[in-house]
């Protein structure tokens, strides 16, 4: 009994300790360059860490921390209009280890200390392509909607999508501004579905490429800035979306015609299969901050 209460003291007290390390996180998902951004920081005071002998000890901390630290963030991921990976985990449909392992994926950098040397930190990227390439568990892709009626379209080389603005909620009476997510839907306005996760043939790439207004207004031939040049080459078809559709403002409504141009050609298909696909939105809904200890 005695033995067992010293240890319980021991386990208390090693628990009052590292209560005290002051370790924490600052972090942002960033959607238009598809990656989470994270520092861990850690007071080297806090931990009894004096320097430079204890630098390898913050290093080990820091390490040990940094997937409870990061966890919230990648939990917090908008999938699709309806879920979150917190809510994926919930339903059974994705493991906390897998999402845990979504961590292990991040590129870090060396250690660095603060210039009143008070502080340790570490700097970790992580890419949503890769939280997007986990999620897909389909391995044999659903087809592009093809339609019995085919209009003459010319042949693009990507799609960009303009909803940088409020829009009409669908079946509602009111207007919101669309968000990203990893899985954006794409309907038409006789609510035909235009484009979906399981539509993608390539795994290892993120669904769409989301950007600022300001992307497609610049100084070059295209007007587009050079990450959307890459994607959707220089005669990509720019649309207006008309309203937006689901439980989060995440899937976008198109014209009718707008779809019938995409769907009426094989070459227009392959843009949707193949992730040809940019989505302009406000600036403010971008970057998600997020931070905790």
């Amino acid at each position: 009994m005695r033995k067992l209460l010293a240890i319980l003291l021991a386990v208390f007290a090693a628990t009052i300790a590292f209560a005290e390390v002051k370790i924490g996180i600052n972090g942002a998902v960033e959607w238009d360059t598809l990656r989470i951004q994270a520092a861990v920081s850690l007071d080297l005071a806090s931990a009894d860490i004096k320097l430079p002998a204890g630098r390898s000890r913050g290093e080990a901390l820091i390490n040990s921390e940094y997937i409870r630290l990061i966890r919230p963030g990648i939990m917090e991921l908008q999938v699709d209009s309806s879920s979150t990976i917190a809510d994926l985990v919930r339903r059974g449909e994705f493991s906390l280890l897998e999402a845990e392992t979504l961590a292990l994926q991040a590129v870090s950098v060396p250690t660095a200390l603060s210039p009143d040397f008070k502080n340790i930190s570490a700097s970790y990227t992580l890419s949503l392509a890769g939280v997007s390439a986990a999620l897909l568990r389909n391995n044999s892709p659903s087809p592009v909607i093809r339609t019995l009626n085919p209009v003459s379209a010319p042949v693009y080389t990507g799609i960009i999508i303009i909803a940088s603005e409020n829009l009409p909620v669908y079946s509602m009476n009111s207007t919101a501004l669309p968000i990203p997510c990893l899985f954006p839907k794409i309907w038409d306005t006789s609510m035909n579905l235009i484009f979906e996760r399981n539509m993608l043939e390539v795994r290892n790439t993120a669904m769409v490429l989301y950007s600022p207004l300001s992307g497609i207004f610049q100084n070059s031939p295209s007007g587009l800035s050079p990450e959307l040049s890459a994607l959707v080459g220089e005669r990509p078809m720019r649309i207006f979306a008309r309203g937006v559709f689901g439980i989060k403002p995440t899937d976008l409504i198109i014209d009718h015609d707008d779809a019938m141009l995409i769907i009426s050609s094989g070459e227009n298909r392959r843009l949707l299969s193949e992730g040809k696909v940019a989505i302009i939105l406000d600036d403010s809904v971008l970057r998600w901050e997020f931070s905790g200890e």
